[in-house]
């Protein structure tokens, strides 16, 4: 039977359209791969796209984007709000259909070695496929961003799981991995102290003591006059959405700040907005089969 996965890497680029649209045309023109959104952030100066297809075409497009990133970005110069090791900073892989979780991390050793290859990119495992236990998360990995892993990389507890032990001289380093469903969730704060968005994004991140399967950084967002808790739920049925807002919210208020907004960056589950939805709305027994939508792609396979 067919296999698919999701697939979201993460580009360094968020500001040139040009090079923006280059990245992206593999994706749209590769048989068997689907783009699904393409989000480019110009305060994080970085490109989030949301794939699915099966395994080949995806890998195809993916390598065909990363020689086009390669040619137009230069981690020496590159700049923005977000944490970044490379031009293709991250390629993580989600199981979809008629693949298990260690198929899926296999997928992505192996696509590491061919990355490697066809790019002269080293290549960090990390979540499901990480080959030390020390890297299983990306913030480790990531630790210092470029400019720290470049003086670092020589040192053997930093040396790349695949590749030689220098980073490439434009594009830096890719962190390949596999993973559950990932939310990028951002909550926009009506203020311009970013201090008060990175004092909220320690309370609430796991590592720091906080909400278990929840990352944080604190960003200012200069153009919109707001500050921003960035966040990835890593698991939304353990800690959903409304739970990590309302926490948000709580520790905004000590500031005198309010939630201006938030944002859902790329895809995500429906389960992930509905379970909200009910909290928000107050629905009382509501069962997902009540949604048109999802009884009809239940009918259609």
């Amino acid at each position: 039977m067919k296999q698919l996965i999701e697939c979201v890497p993460n580009f360094s680029e968020g500001r040139r359209p040009e090079v923006i649209g280059a990245i992206a045309e593999p994706f749209k023109n590769t048989p068997g791969c689907y783009l699904f959104d393409c989000r480019a952030d110009e305060d994080h100066n970085r490109l989030v796209v949301s794939l699915v297809g099966s395994p080949e075409p995806v890998q195809t497009a993916l390598i065909a984007a990363a020689k086009i990133a390669v040619r137009h970005i230069d981690m020496e110069t590159h700049a923005g709000g977000h944490p970044r090791i490379g031009a293709v900073d991250v390629i993580p892989f989600t199981p979809l259909r008629n693949m298990t979780m260690p198929e899926c991390a296999d997928l992505a050793r192996s696509f590491g070695e061919r990355f490697y290859r066809e790019t002269e990119i080293p290549v960090y495992f990390y979540e499901e496929a990480a080959l030390r236990p020390d890297r299983r998360r990306l913030e480790v990995v990531r630790r210092g961003q470029y400019e720290a892993l470049k003086k670092e990389v020589a040192d053997p507890a930093r040396h790349p799981d695949v590749g030689e032990p220098r980073l490439h001289p434009r594009a830096g380093a890719t962190v390949i991995g596999a993973r559950k469903f990932l939310v990028a969730f951002n909550v926009n704060l009506g203020t311009t102290d970013v201090a008060v968005a990175k004092r909220i994004a320690e309370a609430i991140r796991a590592s720091s003591g906080g909400l278990c399967h929840v990352k944080g950084i604190g960003l200012a967002l200069k153009d919109r006059g707001l500050v921003q808790v960035s966040l990835n739920v890593t698991d939304h049925e353990k800690n959903p959405l409304y739970r990590v807002t309302e926490f948000v919210r709580t520790e905004a208020r000590r500031w005198g700040v309010e939630v201006v907004e938030t944002e859902v960056y790329g895809m995500v589950p429906a389960a992930a907005l509905m379970s909200s939805a009910e909290y928000y709305m107050r629905i009382a027994g509501f069962d997902p089969a009540q949604i048109i939508e999802l009884r009809l792609l239940e009918m259609m396979g």
